[in-house]
């Protein structure tokens, strides 16, 4: 779903904490860790919502869709919803203001909601642009569809600080107007990480500035995501991984990293996927199959013959209904075993990433579910699912999406628990100014009808 941004030194944690690096980094940057909310309670009639919103959502986002100082910085990541999304987070203005945002390297636009937001917003904290000094309206109208929502407001440009980089007149949408119960506090808006072609506001990412800009040792982040969706004493807040920017983790992950080039112009974090194994036996994958590789996304989507397939492989499952139309249950006892390949090494998802719900005593919903995206867009969405069983790496140049095996220092940190990592601003230690995006003072109303939702899933709880 969606449900992944990034702000070093935002979060003062010992290296040692949620994936920290333990080799030497640069004191010019950190890392940020994520993390995520839990309810409990499980209650099915809510994974139920959810399940429906991340499908309406991920076909709003998807469907119809074309497509100076170098240094390093992680962020701690939120695990929330029962690994439903993560998020991390990032500081806008002057004077420094910090907000939660999803991490979604399914879309390109970083929005936070204005102070003028009203009770649609809820208890989430609120940008007030008359409280920065460096803020500029661009006076152009935004607006994001969703599935099951909307949001809506004007464009601007501050400074943006996270894990320790900051851009000037970052472009970014502060939101008025949104559809009841959008945001669930602390999360505040949403962070977009794939690339600029493909942004409602045809601003530049946060990410693309840095990497353009040569701010980075490497031109490149990483994630490293937490699993808690198998343990029932998960808390509300759970650490929920990290976020590097600009370098690799080593201590995270074991082997080499396995690049895929993306093909074409980028614009979603797409590349081939090439062979799916469905306990033992191999689906069939059209020539040319591509995949939307998506933080933001808390499950798999993909075609809805591939997703019969799949299932027709698990004894006893059948299609779901109701909210759950397009999933399929499947008996809790059965341990499904699934492998990817995306042309490189064969990754396998583990049984209990596999198994997304539990809708009685002996059913669960599976985490693979139908959704049509249409020509021009991406076949597969890979999701949380996957992305929680490997390290992941978004490469600028060349363009391209990296996996390797986690390390045993990442795998223990599945249902560890720990200490949930806050929000503080920290000391900037590379700084870029975004010339890429002149403001614009015409009114032009955009909107996004590729927004995904797995993020928007657990944005909509």
């Amino acid at each position: 779903m969606i449900s992944l941004i990034f702000l070093a030194s935002l979060f003062a944690l010992p290296t040692d904490t949620f994936g920290a690096p333990t080799e030497a980094v640069p004191v010019s940057g950190q890392s940020i860790s994520l993390l995520r909310r839990n309810p409990s309670p499980r209650d099915v009639t809510e994974w139920g919502a959810l399940a429906k919103s991340q499908r309406d959502n991920l076909l709003a986002k998807y469907a119809g869709q074309t497509t100076q100082k170098r240094s390093t910085g992680y962020n701690s990541i939120t695990d929330q919803l029962y690994d439903s999304s993560y998020y991390g987070s990032l500081a806008i203005g002057t004077p420094a203001m910090s907000f939660d945002v999803i991490l979604d390297t399914g879309s390109s636009d970083l929005w936070v909601a204005g102070s003028t937001c009203g009770t649609a917003c809820g208890s989430s904290p609120t940008f007030n642009p008359s409280s920065s000094s460096t803020f500029q309206n661009l006076s152009t109208a935004f607006d994001i569809q969703y599935g099951s929502g909307y949001a809506e407001g004007y464009d601007a440009q501050d400074i943006v600080q996270m894990a320790g980089f900051s851009v000037s007149s970052q472009g970014f949408a502060v939101v008025d107007v949104v559809s009841q119960s959008l945001l669930t506090s602390p999360v505040s808006g949403l962070l977009g990480l794939a690339w600029q072609s493909i942004a409602a506001s045809s601003q530049m990412p946060f990410w693309q500035n840095l990497a353009s800009n040569n701010a980075w040792d490497s031109a490149l982040f990483a994630v490293q995501l937490t699993r808690y969706t198998n343990d029932t004493t998960a808390q509300q807040l759970e650490p929920g991984g990290v976020l590097n920017l600009g370098y690799t983790n080593s201590s995270l992950y074991t082997g080499s990293i396995d690049y895929i080039d993306i093909p074409g112009t980028p614009s979603y974090w797409y590349i081939p996927l090439t062979s799916l194994t469905v306990q033992g036996t191999s689906i069939s994958i059209t020539s040319g199959t591509t995949a939307a590789i998506d933080t933001g996304t808390t499950n798999i989507a993909g075609p809805t013959s591939s997703i019969e397939a799949i299932y027709a492989q698990i004894p006893n499952s059948q299609p779901a209904t109701g909210e759950w139309a397009g999933y399929y249950s499947f008996p809790c006892s059965t341990t499904v075993n699934v492998e990817l390949s995306f042309g490189g090494a064969t990754w396998s998802i583990s049984p209990a990433d596999f198994a997304f719900a539990q809708t009685s005593s002996s059913e669960c919903i599976g985490a693979f579910f139908a959704a049509d995206t249409g020509t021009g867009a991406p076949s597969w969405i890979i999701g949380d699912a996957f992305l929680k069983n490997v390290y992941s790496v978004f490469r600028y140049n060349p363009p391209s999406v990296g996996f390797a095996s986690l390390s045993s220092v990442s795998i223990a940190e599945n249902g560890a628990g720990g200490t949930v990592p806050s929000a503080t601003i920290g000391t900037v230690s590379a700084s870029v100014t975004n010339t890429s995006d002149a403001p614009r003072g015409h009114a032009l109303s955009t909107t996004l009808s590729a927004l995904f939702l797995a993020f928007s899933a657990v944005l909509l709880l």
